[in-house]
């Protein structure tokens, strides 16, 4: 069973949380989340624990407990949605093809052969 693991104290650590879970039952592994940039702990991870019951009763007898003065939230982890945007390497996002430049087109009556026709007036 995934676990999600919130509002933890920020200068815990893995070994840490996972002695905290393995009092209920075996624990495969233990991920807290950081800044990619700063190596920062954003005060939250994932628990993954080896038996579904003995994950639930993780989860409803630590959900809400004092962790280092901190109350956990602790709940099953959801699995994560696709948004649709994929973020590219540099940052920022990627335009789907034709992003802008048809308008042009369409306004300007562009035949593709390098620069727009002539109008004609009436």
């Amino acid at each position: 069973m995934n676990i999600y693991v919130g509002n933890l104290n920020y200068n815990l650590s893995e070994e840490e949380v996972a002695e905290l879970f393995s009092q209920f039952g075996e624990v495969v592994s233990v991920k807290l989340i950081t800044d990619k940039e700063t190596g920062r702990a954003k005060g939250f991870g994932f628990v993954e624990m080896a038996d579904d019951q003995e994950g639930a009763e993780a989860v409803s007898r630590l959900d809400g407990a004092d962790v280092q003065g901190r109350n956990i939230k602790v709940n099953e982890a959801k699995p994560r949605e696709n948004t649709g945007f994929r973020p590219r390497r540099e940052g920022g996002f990627q335009r789907r093809e034709g992003g802008g430049g048809d308008r042009f087109r369409r306004n300007n009556n562009y035949d593709g052969g390098g620069r727009p026709q002539r109008r004609e007036r009436y």
